[in-house]
C-alpha cells in the first residue's frame, strides 16, 4: 500500500521526523495541530475559539492535499489546557463538524509545547472509495 506524506514545510517536521499527515490507502492522519502560523507565530492568543477555527482550517488543507474533506473525518481528539473553555471549542468544532458528526475526545492536559498553545487537535479521515 502507498504512503503519501503531506508536510507544511516547517523545520520541525524534518527535525522531530513527522509528517502534518499521512495517507496509507484510504486512511488519512492529521498530526497534532495547533494554531501557529507558517512564520511560528501563534493566531489568537488567549482566545481559544480563534485558536480552535485557525487549528480546523489548518487540518482541512492538510485534508485537501491528501485528497481528502471535513466530510471524510471519523475522529476528532482535542486536547485542551483549560477544560473550561468547553463551549467555545465545542462551538468552534459543531461549525465545522455539525453535520458529519465524527466520533470526538477533548481532555484536558497540563501544557502544550508552547505556552500560547491553548488546544492541540488531530482527526483521522477514512476516504470513501
Amino acid at each position: 500500500m502507498s504512503r503519501q506524506l503531506i508536510s507544511t514545510g516547517t523545520i520541525w517536521e524534518r527535525e522531530v521526523g513527522y509528517s502534518r499527515a499521512v495517507r496509507v490507502g484510504s486512511r488519512v492522519y492529521v498530526a497534532g495541530t495547533t494554531a501557529s502560523d507558517d512564520n511560528s507565530q501563534v493566531v489568537g492568543i488567549g482566545d481559544v475559539y480563534t485558536q480552535t477555527r485557525y487549528i480546523f482550517e489548518k487540518i482541512e488543507r492538510a485534508l485537501h492535499e491528501a485528497g481528502a474533506t471535513l466530510n471524510d473525518v471519523v475522529r476528532v481528539r482535542m486536547f485542551v489546557r483549560d477544560i473550561g473553555g468547553w463551549e467555545s471549542i465545542g462551538r468552534a468544532h459543531g461549525e465545522f463538524f455539525r453535520d458529519i458528526r465524527p466520533a470526538s475526545t477533548m481532555v484536558e492536559i497540563s501544557r502544550l509545547i508552547n505556552p500560547d498553545h491553548l488546544i492541540e487537535i488531530e482527526v483521522d479521515a477514512e476516504i470513501d472509495g
